[in-house]
């Protein structure tokens, strides 16, 4: 039942982090990407659904951009909390 149940965020913050990450073909470790969308994820209000075209149809312009917005800001504060966080283990 739970199986088509999805988080709206989730694609979004996938995508952005590997428009950020992976432009000139860089590769980074996979549990860092994942430890980077939870960090995100989590900074961010849940959207359930279970059709993403229903959706999104149902948004306005200015909420799409609200929406892009937000992702923008989320993945930022986790490269930045994740960053934050290894150079604090780096230096003891």
């Amino acid at each position: 039942m739970l199986s088509t149940i999805t988080n709206y965020y989730e694609r979004l913050v996938l995508e952005r982090l590997h428009e950020l990450l992976l432009p000139d073909g860089t590769e980074f470790d996979a549990d860092y990407v994942d430890d980077l969308a939870c960090v995100a994820l989590n900074y961010l209000p849940p959207r359930y659904m279970r059709h993403g075209v229903d959706f999104a149809s149902h948004l306005t312009d200015a909420e799409l951009r609200q929406i892009q917005d937000e992702v923008i800001d989320a993945v930022g504060f986790a490269l930045m909390t994740t960053q934050r966080r290894t150079t604090g283990r780096e230096a003891e």
